[in-house]
């Protein structure tokens, strides 16, 4: 443990303290609620929190009805001491992590990162600046392949200077890059946002300019672009599909793929699938063995065919731009398919597809365990 004082010291190493106080100091305010994704019982982790504010290394902060943990500056010098490589970018001087305002609206900003954060860390993403690259950093030059998830911050991605602050009023919390996709972020909550489709361009154009056209123009192509939006519940992607008008920066076809996955044990599992294209491979040939291939010249959307010529959908990865274009070429054409998805996926998408599609549905917790046990 790194000591500065006789009374203060970090917790030790691997255990749950230590990683809630990194966590804590890289979002700049934790929320609260974000404890019940952190491994452990309720109770333990409310004597880790009563326990790190005891030894005066972190505090709470409460305003508009929303409780945060901030660290405190011994735990930013501790942390600092420990690793700086770490933790020195989050504690600069003018960073919002550093200094966080009171204003609504910032501290919800910190609180999309933040669920982002822990989201990836559960999903087994890299997520910490000694684990990975300094992408980023305008003297990175490029060269390193990326071979693991690794998910960088929009914070992070400021340090681009100048180009990101093109990006203003985009929505993004952040990039993720596995070694064939890059996944611009998105967090939202239980409700629908009005987005600025000039930023959120901007911001599309800033990744695929800097990433696949020149730093790692070597490993990435203008294809490999999706979005990638994190909701507390799959309601919320059924109010995006039933609003296309509203939310057309998701559905016109600005990315080819845009994934919605929800925020808990669920939708971590389903990252972690989209991380890693060989386990979705696998997945999609055991569910499309005693299928026919798929019709490439076909006007409707499939991965599949039935022998009777039904077009199938892979939908379990919930695309919703794909799950739209399905349903919507099904009912002009009066033609009827099937959608394979997730149990937990099933009943919203029932409600949003017309009766020209027909639902087979795979167990959540069976496939978990077959890929993840």
């Amino acid at each position: 443990m790194i000591r500065i004082s006789q009374k203060t010291t970090l917790p030790g190493k691997r255990t749950r303290a230590y990683e809630l106080l990194e966590l804590v100091a890289v979002s700049g305010e934790f929320p609260v609620e974000l404890l019940s994704r952190l491994s452990g019982g309720d109770s333990y982790k409310e004597t880790i929190v009563t326990r790190l504010k005891q030894q005066g290394l972190v505090k709470t902060y409460y305003a508009d009805g929303r409780r945060g943990l901030r660290p405190t500056i011994t735990a930013k010098r501790l942390l600092m001491a420990d690793n700086p490589t770490r933790f020195s970018f989050f504690f600069d001087e003018n960073s919002d992590t550093n200094h966080v305002r009171s204003e609504p609206h910032r501290r919800d900003r910190l609180y999309r990162i933040a669920e982002a954060i822990v989201t990836m860390k559960n999903a087994g993403v890299k997520v910490f600046r000694d684990e990975r690259p300094a992408i980023f950093s305008q003297g990175w030059i490029g060269g390193e392949l990326i071979e693991e998830p690794l998910f960088y911050s929009s914070r992070e991605i400021q340090e681009l200077g100048y180009q990101y602050s093109k990006m203003k009023g985009s929505r993004s919390v952040g990039v993720l890059l596995t070694e064939q996709d890059i996944f611009i972020t998105y967090s939202l909550n239980e409700s629908l946002i009005k987005w600025s489709y000039k930023s959120e361009m901007r911001m599309k154009i800033l990744i695929q300019n800097y990433l696949c056209l020149d730093r790692m123009s070597y490993q990435y192509s203008r294809n490999d672009l999706n979005g990638l939006l994190f909701g507390n519940s799959m309601e919320l992607a059924l109010e995006i599909l039933k609003s296309a008008g509203r939310q057309y920066f998701i559905l016109d076809g600005n990315y080819e793929n845009f994934f919605f996955i929800t925020k808990d044990r669920k939708g971590e599992m389903l990252l972690r699938l989209l991380c890693n294209p060989e386990l979705c491979d696998e997945l999609d040939e055991i569910l499309t063995d005693d299928l026919c291939p798929t019709n490439r010249g076909s006007l409707i959307e499939n991965d599949a065919m039935t022998e009777d010529g039904r077009p199938v959908l892979l939908a379990y990865k919930c695309d919703l731009k794909r799950i739209q274009k399905f349903d919507t070429a099904l009912n002009v054409q009066d033609k009827r398919g099937i959608i394979i998805c997730f149990d937990y996926q099933a009943e919203v998408l029932r409600r949003y597809c017309g009766p020209n599609v027909e639902f087979q549905t795979l167990n959540f917790e069976k496939t978990e365990r077959r890929f993840f046990s």
